[in-house]
């Protein structure tokens, strides 16, 4: 009876630490990239003539359509430019004329010799000599007329507008004055960076769908996150990636396209994407508070039935809905403390108070 009452009150000395079985279920591991958003399309807006600006039609930060008008070059030396090549062309297309009527005379007469060789080659000269400066003349018109469709510069692509980067009134170089940008709107790239070891698993993984890296994996479905909205994510897909890795980062640049209809998201914007790391499979999870350090591995604290307390090393991978995913150390049927790790050293006896870890850690709290 002495013996059992021993035992008993050094049962009760004992620290109390939580344990509990790992959360065992199919998994697609993730990882996360930090990245940055792009326009699909962005355009630098310069003139193709030059000439002092007269009108700017549009406000600044506008969303614009293809064709809009924006910036009118001063178009009277071009109006003027204009109709001095077309008068030329009338000139032109006149002495064509008469030439051609010159030749065709010369060429009846020939028929009954009251006209010379030598003046029917002559009226010929003259004639192809018309046609040339015709041709001159028409050239001289479609540059004219082309230069003038350039004072009215219109927009290539539909988007968002930026400032207008000239006023009215200055003077405009052809190709090189910047007059303002335009970046698409929807939909919005994200640009991200791999590394070695990550885009042989991306491909291996690829290739099993059917798709490959190069081409988007297949359009694997991704989500990205971006300051002051923890919460919330955008759903995209990935579309594409370089055809090789960088010398000098060891890395691979990859993009993903969402879609943007509501402009929320900016070229430039940071963001964290989260890109599926492997295939469906049986993943063991475990708190992350459940995890130690020895030096530079991660360890567990496993409790048997005996209430005797040992270390496991684990290889650990990343958050997925609460929870650490191991990749390495554990089966799933051990048993593992959850809370009360200063009091759990290798070796040392421990009373344990069992709970259940639900499916997801950021949706429920443990139950006894």
């Amino acid at each position: 009876m002495a013996f059992s009452s021993t035992a008993f009150a050094q049962n009760q000395q004992l620290p109390v630490v939580t344990a509990a079985k790992p959360v065992v279920r199919e998994i697609v591991e993730d990882d996360e990239f930090v990245g940055r958003f792009e326009a699909v399309d962005q355009v630098a807006i310069r003139s193709r003539v030059s000439g002092y600006l007269d009108k700017v039609s549009f406000q600044d930060g506008a969303l614009v359509n293809k064709g809009d008008l924006l910036f009118t070059i001063d178009q009277r030396p071009y109006q003027a430019a204009y109709d001095a090549a077309k008068s030329q062309v009338d000139v032109a297309k006149s002495l064509l004329e008469f030439s051609k009527m010159q030749l065709d005379r010369a060429d009846e007469l020939a028929k009954t010799g009251n006209i010379s060789t030598a003046t029917v080659d002559d009226r010929r000269r003259e004639y192809l000599s018309a046609q040339a400066q015709m041709q001159g003349a028409t050239a001289a018109l479609t540059t004219a007329s082309l230069n003038m469709e350039f004072t009215e510069i219109k927009a290539p692509l539909s988007g968002r507008i930026d400032r207008r980067l000239v006023s009215v009134g200055n003077l405009v170089q052809p190709d090189s004055t910047l007059l303002t940008t335009i970046v698409t709107r929807d939909p919005i790239d994200f640009y991200f960076d791999v590394d070695e070891r990550l885009y042989f698993s991306y491909a291996r993984d690829a290739k099993v769908r059917g798709g490959s890296m190069q081409e988007g994996a297949g359009g694997l479905d991704v989500v990205v996150r971006v300051a002051d909205r923890a919460e919330a994510v955008f759903k995209g897909k990935l579309d594409f990636a370089e055809n090789r890795i960088d010398n000098a980062t060891g890395t691979m640049r990859v993009r993903a396209r969402f879609p943007n209809a509501d402009g929320i998201l900016q070229p430039g914007m940071f963001g964290r994407i989260n890109v599926p790391g492997s295939l469906p499979h049986s993943g063991v999870l475990v708190p992350d508070e459940a995890i130690g350090a020895d030096q530079d591995r991660r360890i567990v604290f496993l409790v048997d039935n005996a209430g005797t307390v040992s270390a496991k090393p684990v290889r650990t991978g990343p958050l997925l809905d609460g929870y650490r995913v191991i990749r390495g150390g554990l089966n799933g049927d051990e048993t593992i403390v959850v809370n009360g790790l200063m009091h759990a050293r290798p070796g040392t006896k421990v009373k344990v108070e069992m709970v259940t870890l639900p499916p997801k850690a950021e949706t429920a709290g443990l139950q006894q």
